[in-house]
């Protein structure tokens, strides 16, 4: 079977085409240039752009993959959770289409494709495992005991880890996105620089509401309103303090909840799980677990 897959639940628009487990094509509309200047994404922005661009990128992997619409026999589109004008925009497109063709679509949950996005690129990884879902708008740990089996271990009370990058990125007068940019700051400064604080919520929950306050407190005295942020603050030990501080919390929370569990393997997903530093951290705490 051939599949179409529509993504719009944030600020990217995506469309992919799939034969059974064989990706034929993906394309991906970004708006991180229009978003960039306000720091962060605007949802009314976003909806705009997604009304804009999806059939165009619809039809772009539709011919990448050297198929025609006729050829499509079943839809999946992100229904959930994401920025609601958004996610509108791509639900009523693969209704449209779904009901045109008169062939089925599923919505899909965005977290759970952010952890079986892993069989994709491992194939053979095998059930059961934890599964740690970081994102901009996500940070949670999940026992994946199968397919569709997933028991929630803990979560943020608060910010998500990502948001928490954007935010302490703005801080910093980096940009949008944050997290490829405090990832690249962060290599050339010292993470024991700053001693910002890491959460400590009772079992596998998260908060990052106190380390973003402790971080921007920190930068406060740095700032002033007619000259900015003072040379005297050296940004690299800013952010490799701030990434060490949730890097931390992340890897120590991921581990235990697997030792609970009873499993040897582990899943990192979402857009965080590109960051350099968590990706070693966990790779050697793992190591070490055996």
């Amino acid at each position: 079977m051939i599949t179409l897959g529509i993504e719009t639940s944030c600020d990217e628009t995506a469309a992919a085409v799939l034969k059974d487990r064989t990706l034929l094509s993906n394309i991906v509309s970004s708006q991180v240039k229009i978003h960039e200047k306000y720091g962060g994404v605007v949802p009314e922005l976003a909806s705009r752009e997604h009304l804009r661009n999806l059939m165009p990128v619809v039809r772009e992997a539709l011919a990448a993959a050297s198929v025609r619409l006729e050829d499509i026999g079943l839809i999946a589109v992100t229904s959930a959770p994401g920025l609601i004008g958004a996610l509108l925009v791509g639900v009523s497109a693969a209704k449209a289409i779904a009901y045109a063709r008169n062939i089925p679509f599923i919505g899909v949950h965005h977290g759970e494709a952010h952890i079986l996005a892993a069989h994709l690129e491992y194939p053979d990884l095998e059930y059961p495992y934890v599964a740690l879902l970081v994102s901009g708008g996500h940070t949670a740990l999940y026992h994946v005991r199968e397919f569709g089996s997933y028991r929630l271990l803990g979560q943020t009370r608060d910010d998500a880890a990502g948001e928490a990058f954007d935010k302490v990125a703005k801080l910093l007068d980096l940009g949008y996105p944050g997290g490829p940019l405090i990832d690249r700051l962060a290599r050339d400064g010292d993470a024991g620089a700053v001693k910002f604080p890491r959460s400590r919520q009772e079992g596998f929950d998260f908060s990052f509401s106190g380390l973003k306050t402790a971080v921007r407190n920190h930068i406060a005295l740095f700032r002033s309103k007619d000259k900015g942020l003072d040379p005297a603050m050296n940004a690299h030990d800013v952010a490799a303090s701030f990434q060490a501080a949730v890097v931390d919390v992340l890897v120590e929370k991921t581990v235990m909840a697997a030792t609970e569990a009873g499993v040897k393997r582990i899943v990192v997903s979402g857009g965080v799980a590109a960051n350099s530093e968590l990706r070693t951290r966990m790779k050697e705490a793992a190591e070490q677990e055996g």
